[in-house]
């Protein structure tokens, strides 16, 4: 007979990054992990030391995101075309431009 065991160190809160899958204890969204994994081609160890946390929950980061990879993967790029467009738009931006 087999004993399945659940690793609880992936949760959603409304009140934690809008609701975004994030690791236990911490702000770090599973979208996080999988950005510095795809676009900065960082392994686990260096993710683990950059977050500054244990190894075992950034491979739980990983295990959801390939359970969820299309509405991560949706999501990161909604993300990334909102800061793309803010970024043109220059919002946060505390100067006028020199040249323009």
């Amino acid at each position: 007979m087999n004993t399945v065991h659940s690793i609880n160190l992936i949760a959603t809160n409304p009140d934690i990054r809008s609701g975004r899958p994030h690791i236990v204890g911490t702000t770090v969204t599973v979208a996080d992990i999988a950005t510095a994994k795809i676009y900065q081609m960082l392994d686990a160890d260096d993710i683990a030391d950059y977050f500054d946390l244990p190894l075992a929950q950034v491979h739980a980061a990983f295990a959801y995101y390939y359970e969820h990879k299309v509405e991560i993967d949706e999501s990161i790029q909604e993300r990334r075309k909102l800061a793309a467009e803010m970024k043109e738009k220059r919002v946060g931006s505390r100067h006028m431009p020199l040249f323009g």
